[in-house]
C-alpha cells in the first residue's frame, strides 16, 4: 500500500473515530450496498478478506480454532448491515467476540489492510471503501485490548 493511501486511510480512520465516538454504527443507504455488489459481492469480498487474514502472519494466530464458515457468515451479515443491505446481524457483540484474544493495535491495523486489499481486488471504489471503513472504525474500542 503506498504511503499516500496509507496516510489517507489513517487520517480517515482517526477522523471517523472522533466523529463516531460514543455512537453505534448506523445503517447506510442501500446505494453503498449496491456498490459492494449486494450480497454476492459481499460474499466474494469476505472470502478474499478471510483468505488474506489467514495467510497474514500478523492476524492468522487469532483465528486458531475459529469456525471459518461461521466467521464468513457473520462478516457478510455485518458488512451487509453496514452498507445498508436488507440483512440482520445475528452474531455476538464485537466486545464479546474478541475478548481474551489480546488483539493489539498492530493486529487491528493489519486487519484493516487486509480488508482494503480484498476490496481493491474486488474493484470497490476507494471512496466507497472509506465509507465502510468509517462505519467499522469505532469498533476498534471493542476489539483492541489495552494493557
Amino acid at each position: 500500500m503506498n504511503l499516500v493511501r496509507r496516510t489517507s486511510t489513517a487520517v480517515l480512520v482517526a477522523g471517523a473515530l472522533v466523529a463516531f465516538l460514543g455512537s453505534s454504527p448506523a445503517r447506510a443507504d442501500d446505494s453503498l450496498y449496491e456498490v459492494f455488489g449486494e450480497k454476492a459481492g459481499l460474499v466474494k469480498i469476505t472470502d478474499d478478506f478471510v483468505a488474506d487474514l489467514l495467510a497474514d502472519p500478523r492476524t492468522s494466530p487469532y483465528f486458531d480454532g475459529v469456525s471459518i464458515k461461521r466467521l464468513k457468515e457473520k462478516l457478510v451479515e455485518q458488512f451487509c448491515v453496514l452498507t445498508g443491505g436488507p440483512c440482520e446481524y445475528t452474531g455476538r457483540t464485537m466486545k464479546r467476540s474478541h475478548e481474551g484474544l489480546n488483539i493489539n493495535r498492530a493486529a487491528f491495523n493489519a486487519l484493516v489492510e487486509d480488508l482494503q486489499k480484498a476490496m481493491d481486488k474486488n474493484d470497490v471504489p476507494f471512496r466507497s471503501q472509506n465509507k465502510l471503513l468509517a462505519k467499522l472504525a469505532p469498533m476498534y474500542r471493542d476489539i483492541e485490548e489495552r494493557n
